[in-house]
């Protein structure tokens, strides 16, 4: 599949699954299966989408290795500030059952954003989250 190269010398997948209009909790995770069978590695997702559990599963579940699926993830607007991302992103790691995301994004940025930038930095350093952005 084709990449992007994006800071940090990190590889992101051109094509990727998003689940923004999915609100049935099995169905999310059975559209994620199938987009991951069928070749797909990236997959793209938000806090205010509240689909981390599904997300989590199927990428859990599809049998692919977790580093050849690149986890995108938004938090949401009403998180912005340092305290309250940290919480957040150990919350969304906690729901998708992971240790690390690909890129983690500000979803839209209002309010303390760069108290979460200076967060999302931390994280970075950590090994949490291979890049980060807006």
């Amino acid at each position: 599949m084709d990449a992007i190269e994006l800071n940090h010398h990190v590889q992101m997948p051109l094509l990727g699954m998003g689940v923004f209009q999915v609100t049935d909790y099995g169905l999310c995770k059975r559209s994620i299966l199938t987009a991951l069978n069928i070749g797909y590695r990236l997959i793209d997702t938000a806090a205010c989408y509240e689909k981390e559990g599904a997300e989590g599963e199927a990428v859990k579940e599809c049998g692919i290795s977790r580093k050849e699926v690149f986890l995108t993830f938004k938090m949401k607007i009403q998180d912005a500030g340092y305290d309250k991302t940290m919480r957040s992103f150990e919350k969304t790691l906690k729901n998708l059952q992971r240790d690390y995301l690909n890129l983690y994004l500000i979803h839209m940025p209002y309010r303390d954003c760069y108290g979460s930038w200076r967060a999302m930095e931390e994280l970075y350093q950590a090994g949490k989250i291979k890049t980060i952005g807006v």
